[in-house]
């Protein structure tokens, strides 16, 4: 960290192990006061976070409301997360690649929340860590034993689905390769736990809206291609019965969210806005894409169920599919 620049009665916090309400109280006075979070006062409250063994329920409301007002607003245009910026948060809150704390996970995450535009690396850090509690029961999302490692349950999938839709925001519409590589990591790692529905359900959508856009399709917005929809609330838990009504139904739902390349073409209106999207995705699902699910399914063992329900909507809906997914599409009804 470099030199913490910070008032007489911010830095007299440095040498106390607790923080009260009323530091709290003085602090909003102090680093609010001119309009202004500086890296400074920033690294000064990542450090009093840090070292202070005891803290009030109101500090950390005002360490995510102050770090992120530094990060995402003070820099211009506000809004635009700086990749210099970015790199220091993930910095400043790594141990060993990983979050730490409670705390520092909101703060993660709600950044992402109040950016209108981010560096993809922020989204994928936010999500492997919701990967390292998953699957090693490692991380802030591990305090108090509450997760079994191995297992997704709806809290961590409901965690993920904050992360992927802070992400959407400015022309982030498309699920990235790099965000689907992890939940591809978290599928592999869980596929025999007994995961809640809910994530079965998140990772189709992400995935197929990441091959789908890469087959030309006009992607919704994210929120749009990952809400949770009704028809699944109350689908029966067990895996195979959940995908029997996710199929027969739920597959022409999330369909619907999607328009063709030729859809797209035919519609006058909206030419010009679909044109520049057009020219930078295949209008198949090309052969990177196609050896890049190849690797990740594999034809060497069974098919998990999701990823049946995957390869169904590819095979229904992909205008043209290339050759080297034949053979997944085959085990496929």
């Amino acid at each position: 960290m470099g030199e913490l620049i910070m008032s007489a009665p911010v830095a007299g916090l440095t040498s106390k192990s607790n923080i009260a309400a009323e530091d709290v109280t003085m602090l909003r006075r102090e680093v609010f006061g001119d309009g202004v979070v500086t890296r400074g006062e920033a690294e000064a409250l990542f450090a009093l976070d840090a070292t202070a063994k005891a803290k009030c329920p109101e500090w950390p409301l005002f360490f995510i409301e102050a770090v992120t007002d530094y990060i995402v607003h003070q820099e211009k245009p506000s809004g635009y997360i700086s990749q210099d910026n970015a790199d220091w948060l993930i910095r400043t809150i790594s141990r060993d690649g990983m979050v730490d704390s409670r705390t520092e996970l909101e703060l993660l995450v709600h950044v992402l929340e109040e950016a209108r535009s981010s560096p993809g690396q922020l989204c994928v850090y936010a999500l492997q860590q919701v990967a390292h509690a998953v699957i090693d029961g490692k991380g802030p999302l591990m305090l108090g034993g509450a997760l079994v490692p191995g297992l997704i349950a709806k809290a961590e999938v409901e965690l993920l689905r904050r992360i992927l839709y802070a992400h959407g925001g400015d022309g982030n519409i498309a699920i990235t390769r790099a965000e689907a590589e992890v939940l591809f990591k978290i599928n592999e790692r869980t596929a025999h736990a007994s995961n809640d529905p809910s994530w079965n359900e998140l990772f189709v959508k992400a995935i197929a809206n990441f091959v789908m856009c890469s087959a030309g399709y006009e992607a919704p917005t994210r929120d749009v291609a990952l809400r949770r929809d009704t028809f699944l609330e109350h689908a029966d838990p067990e895996i195979g019965g959940f995908f029997s009504r996710m199929i027969s139904g739920g597959l022409a739902c999330i369909m619907e969210a999607y328009r063709s390349p030729d859809d797209i073409e035919a519609d006058w209106e909206a030419k010009n806005r679909a044109a520049e999207a057009l020219a930078r995705r295949a209008e198949t699902i090309d052969a990177g894409e196609a050896g890049w699910l190849v690797e990740h399914i594999g034809l060497d063992r069974p098919l998990y169920e999701n990823e049946r329900a995957l390869l169904t909507l590819i095979k229904q809906a992909s205008p043209e599919i290339h050759p080297a997914l034949r053979p997944l599409l085959d085990k496929v009804a």
